[in-house]
């Protein structure tokens, strides 16, 4: 019964109120920004380099790291599977949409992440997010905390269970695989290993991972690549199949909760988090001269996600010459994809890779919620209490191995909806502040001069912390 329920939640939202709100709000944010994702695309590569403002503080890039490691994870490899096998080919079409246009919505969170941040008077560090910009410029203190809450059961749980059940759910096509047990042995080994890794240990093995994974990361998009490549005669069908698949407007409206455009924005949203309010509390964290320059990066951490990594994903899919359907949703169908190309080996890099994607993306979604901790108490929690809360969370992805598939999508997919619902009309509301910054980066861009950012020249005299 709860099942349903929450399917019926998540249809309704996806159906209606979140795709007008996130596709109007993007488009919204393109206009009004000067098509900002087009325009300023080479500038946010060249500001991603740049140092810290202050030696020893969080470079641009960093940030970027911290934002993209949480993006990237098994959304970018099963979520797509699942869009594929259950929307059809235009599914990625509409995944590239809600990124494109996605875009210039990260790009307004993250620089109001960045004009709104707070400071530590002690370390220099800087913090700060969705919570923070909402009551200092909205006021609404009851918001503030309403949404942190939320990010919290968004991270702590839905994500975090559905990467732990994406996880387990790559080793179903190996022989030792048993449907009633091994989920639940491989979510106890997971938790276990997350446990000991945020109760204050695993040090070793994070810096480990986090050398790693981009490695890995490399390493996927590049077997993506040869995939295609080998199969380069498919390329125009695919991409014939995609659009066509997407513009089947009969099957949208004639089953809009099936359809390939609403996989397509929920997968794509689930993937790059564009509007959602999860990549502005790492871009507060860095030290730059101008807000804008956070927001660029953000903005690029989108492309990235989506129209690199997911692209790659699909691409290899739909090339690999297996046809997606419905009873593959998930991991058999990347398994499968991988196998009829490399044989045997093809499962072992998609099993090694989500183990790897998992695990990162399990230990940062749990650093982006004790920030929202810190806020809603107003300081670092108490050692016992964050004691019990991080026991709690390492219990919710063991039970996120075990769930049923339609649930744990459903039910991560819903909390999702619920920060998107709190956060796009939030940033439409204070959109002003980050266009006018953006119009003094600009500014100060041809005139020559490396962008610094002062308050008063954009009316925000007095209700900034950092950039009086």
């Amino acid at each position: 019964m709860l099942s349903e329920m929450i399917g019926i939640l998540n249809d309704w939202l996806y159906t209606y109120i979140l795709v007008i709100l996130l596709i109007a709000a993007g488009v919204y944010f393109t206009v009004r920004s000067g098509f900002v994702q087009f325009r300023m695309f080479a500038e946010s590569i060249r500001v991603v380099g740049e140092k810290p403002h202050e030696a020893g503080t969080v470079s641009s890039f960093q940030a970027l790291m911290v934002s993209t490691a949480s993006r990237v994870g098994t959304g970018n490899i099963i979520g797509i599977s699942t869009a594929i096998c259950c929307g059809g080919y235009g599914a990625v079409f509409w995944m590239w949409v809600i990124a494109i246009i996605g875009g210039a919505s990260a790009f307004v969170e993250s620089t109001l992440a960045q004009i709104y941040k707070r400071r530590n008077p002690k370390t220099g560090e800087s913090y700060g997010g969705p919570s923070y910009y909402i009551e200092a410029a909205l006021h609404s203190r009851v918001l503030a905390v309403i949404f942190a809450v939320t990010l919290i059961l968004t991270y702590a749980g839905g994500f975090n269970m559905l990467a732990a059940y994406n996880l387990q759910s790559t080793f179903s096509g190996y022989s030792f695989y048993d449907p009633a047990t091994t989920p639940w042995v491989i979510g106890a080994v997971l938790a276990a290993v997350v446990g000991y890794c945020v109760m204050g240990g695993g040090k070793r093995i994070i810096r480990f991972t986090s050398t790693l994974v981009p490695f890995m990361g490399g390493l996927y998009v590049l077997v993506a690549v040869v995939m295609v490549v080998l199969n380069w005669r498919m390329v125009p069908q695919v991409l014939g199949s995609i659009f066509a698949g997407a513009f089947d407007f009969q099957a949208i409206f004639g089953g809009f909760t099936g359809s390939a455009m609403m996989y397509g924005i929920k997968r794509g949203l689930f993937s790059n988090e564009a509007g959602v309010g999860s990549a502005p509390n790492a871009a507060a964290s860095a030290d730059v001269s101008h807000p804008v320059k956070q927001g660029l990066v953000q903005m690029l951490s989108v492309f990235i996600d989506t129209l690199l990594i997911c692209s790659a994903t699909a691409f290899m899919l739909l090339c690999s010459g297996v046809a997606p359907e419905a009873s593959l949703q998930g991991a058999p169908y990347v398994q499968m994809a991988l196998q009829a190309q490399f044989g045997a080996a093809g499962p072992i890099f998609i099993t090694a890779a989500m183990v790897l994607f998992a695990f990162t993306t399990l230990i940062g979604n749990l650093y982006y919620v004790d920030n929202c901790l810190n806020y809603i108490v107003g300081k670092i929690p108490a050692k016992e209490f964050m004691v019990l809360f991080r026991i709690d969370a390492v219990v919710l992805i063991f039970i996120g191995a075990g769930m049923e598939i339609n649930m744990v999508w459903n039910l991560a997919d819903v909390l999702m909806g619920v920060m998107a619902l709190i956060n796009l009309p939030v940033i439409v509301i204070l959109a002003r502040p980050a266009l006018a910054a953006l119009r003094d980066y600009t500014r100060q861009r041809k005139e020559g001069k490396n962008p610094v950012f002062r308050a008063a020249d954009v009316g925000l005299a007095g209700k900034t912390e950092c950039w009086e």
